[in-house]
């Protein structure tokens, strides 16, 4: 199997996983509302991976897979707080590699970590994180892992909505980002299984567009 067909397997499975947990749930006609004050028609919670131990094996094994073939030279796996701490701590055991976690900011008491675990100059880090909007919260962990004089080699999440926005800062910031399933390939794959129709399939695609001003 060649690299991008591989590519094509994780996203195709990874988001009828998402979909059969409803860790991604898809509702165009009753759409969500986020904490930024959007309305969407997809709510993701990745963190119901972890309550189903098959699922949780497969997506740690497939980040497993990824890292051992594009970053051999990996020495420690680090979590983004809070989302990708569980998953992160698996991939890490199957790698057999120590582990940290980036918390969003300093704690305001005892040590003040922003970084959770040992650590040492110059070392060879890939992020793990759950779920990519804009990016900017994922890059904040990638700059406090800078600061602290580490390598950071990429960034692997389980799944991105696509915003051109998360684009460019990935862009901008130089940060490799895989990702193990996508905005598209998920509305693929929900027409596909008949979870939504083709018509719902439309108002998703739009929404992706331009989430900011959709109704």
């Amino acid at each position: 199997m060649t690299e991008n067909q591989q590519q094509n397997n994780y996203k195709s499975q990874t988001a009828e996983l998402l979909l059969k947990l409803k860790a991604i749930k898809l509702k165009p006609n009753d759409p969500f509302t986020w904490a930024s004050g959007w309305k969407s028609p997809i709510y993701c919670d990745n963190r119901i991976l972890l309550s189903d131990p098959e699922s949780r094996n497969i997506i740690a094994n497939y980040f497993s897979e990824i890292i051992k073939n594009k970053y051999d030279d990996v020495q420690l796996i680090a979590g983004v707080a809070t989302g990708a701490i569980g998953i992160g701590v698996l991939v890490a055991q199957k790698l057999n590699l120590p582990f940290i976690y980036v918390r969003p900011e300093a704690k305001k008491h005892g040590r003040k970590n922003q970084i959770e675990g040992k650590i040492s100059e110059n070392q060879k880090i890939v992020v793990i994180e759950d779920l990519i909007s804009t990016g900017k919260s994922s890059l904040g962990a990638v700059e406090a892992l800078r600061k602290s004089n580490l390598d950071v080699m990429g960034m692997l999440a389980i799944f991105t909505y696509g915003f051109n926005a998360s684009v460019e800062n990935f862009e901008k910031n130089k940060v490799v980002l895989d990702t193990l399933s996508d905005y598209n390939e998920l509305i693929k794959k929900a027409t596909e299984i008949k979870y939504i129709s083709e018509k719902d399939s439309e108002t998703l695609k739009k929404w992706n567009e331009d989430p900011e001003n959709w109704t």
